[in-house]
């Protein structure tokens, strides 16, 4: 256990980090962030949508969720240039290449155009299953952009204004990259958003399969015990995530049944049941069982945030991040855990979620049934919670006894040094 602590903490988190701070992977990270508040506008739609079950004549607010969580993709394919070009530092050129972006991308949308010259979008590529194309776009988009800004067609010591030679800079990339799309969608009439989605499918039927979900909850579990965030493996998972949702929202529109259990929701709905890690169990223990002064005083302040689902005051306090003594029952309920819920969801035990759902402040079992709109869920979440609080209590008593012996022999040295 120490070597692999050592090589965490001096190999592999610093390489980790460096990753992370990459201006590609960042901006990816960052556009998903910002864009984040339209999805959790999706999800109070999803719950004002439950209302409609008791009051009939309410009117259907669902065409507010098809224009903030179903534009997701739009927005991304924006945000990305916007960011890369920001962190490259060529700010001057960051808003017309997040438009470049926007434009390419919905003509990569291949939308079908009329002889009365009307252009007809599938709404549905817009949003979650338009992801995989947006981060491809706006990368593209951003790698020539970031190119042509190292030149200009002007010197240092031209009279002609700053905003002039913006646009003409910008001339030759913009034509450039419109012209690929062009002649993708219109010459060679190649459907992109579907070659993407065949390119992207292997990667989305691993993350859809048993191990693949479970690995898709332990790796970001994993990594945060070492301090690194799980929001590191966001731009390869949350575009699986989103697209399985998107797909079985268009299953049950169609008569069938949703069949993709690897989603953001049923993660929020029962792993994330605390924070990242399942640990609101681990939080009621230290409050209540807790027989050191140290973790009962942890417990105390944890005890609010971890019913929000809020724990990093939990993981970096008391501590769990580079503690073998709760860093491994935190790492077996990463695993235990989401193997219960997909044989739940596989069995039809309980629904695998249809309708996107991200507020995950809400507290359990609320936020598990909130996210499937399944009774079920209530049951499988109080189940999960006290699988979880097994699987703790044997190693937060370990680590409990030693504080105690710990505090006993600082109070004696105390008391020595006191005579």
């Amino acid at each position: 256990m120490h070597k692999i602590m050592d090589f965490m903490t001096n190999s592999f988190a610093p390489k980790v980090n460096k990753i992370v701070k990459n201006p590609w992977i960042a901006a990816i990270q960052d556009s998903i962030m910002t864009a984040l508040p339209l999805v959790f506008v999706g999800s109070l739609i999803t719950i004002i949508s439950l209302l409609q079950n008791v009051f009939k004549g309410m009117p259907d607010f669902s065409v507010i969720s098809d224009f903030s969580f179903g534009m997701f993709g739009l927005v991304v394919s924006f945000l990305i240039p916007y960011y890369v070009m920001e962190k490259k530092k060529n700010n001057s050129s960051k808003i017309i290449s997040g438009a470049t972006s926007l434009v390419l991308f919905m003509m990569l949308l291949s939308p079908t155009m009329t002889k009365s010259g009307n252009i007809q979008f599938i709404m549905s590529r817009f949003g979650a299953t338009g992801m995989f194309l947006a981060i491809i776009t706006g990368l593209v988009v951003a790698a020539v952009m970031n190119l042509a800004a190292k030149h200009s067609f002007f010197g240092e010591d031209t009279a002609i204004p700053d905003f002039v030679i913006g646009w003409f800079d910008s001339l030759l990339p913009i034509t450039f990259l419109l012209l690929v799309g062009w002649l993708i969608t219109i010459q060679f009439k190649i459907d992109f958003f579907n070659v993407v989605l065949l390119v992207f499918s292997p990667l989305a039927s691993i993350v859809q399969s048993y191990p693949g979900f479970v690995l898709s909850v332990f790796i970001p579990v994993f990594l945060y015990t070492f301090g690194i965030s799980g929001w590191v493996m966001m731009p390869v998972i949350y575009p699986v995530y989103m697209a399985g949702l998107a797909e079985n929202a268009k299953q049950v529109a169609n008569g069938g049944i949703a069949t993709h259990i690897a989603t953001q929701e049923t993660c929020y709905a029962f792993s994330s049941m605390g924070g990242v890690g399942t640990t609101l169990a681990l939080a009621f223990i230290m409050l209540f069982f807790s027989k050191s002064a140290q973790l009962k005083a942890i417990g105390k302040a944890v005890f609010v945030p971890s019913l929000f689902n809020i724990n990093e005051p939990l993981v970096f306090g008391a501590p769990i991040a580079f503690n073998p003594y709760l860093m491994v029952p935190m790492w077996i309920n990463s695993i235990l855990i989401p193997t219960i819920v997909y044989i739940s969801m596989a069995w039809n035990w309980v629904a695998i979620p249809t309708k996107t759902f991200l507020l995950w402040y809400i507290p359990y079992p609320i936020t598990s049934y909130l996210a499937t709109q399944d009774w079920r869920a209530i049951i499988l979440a109080i189940i999960i919670f006290a699988i979880s609080w097994i699987v703790f209590w044997p190693f937060f008593k370990a680590y409990d006894n030693s504080l105690v012996v710990k505090e006993k022999e600082e109070m004696s040295q105390q008391t020595v040094i006191s005579d």
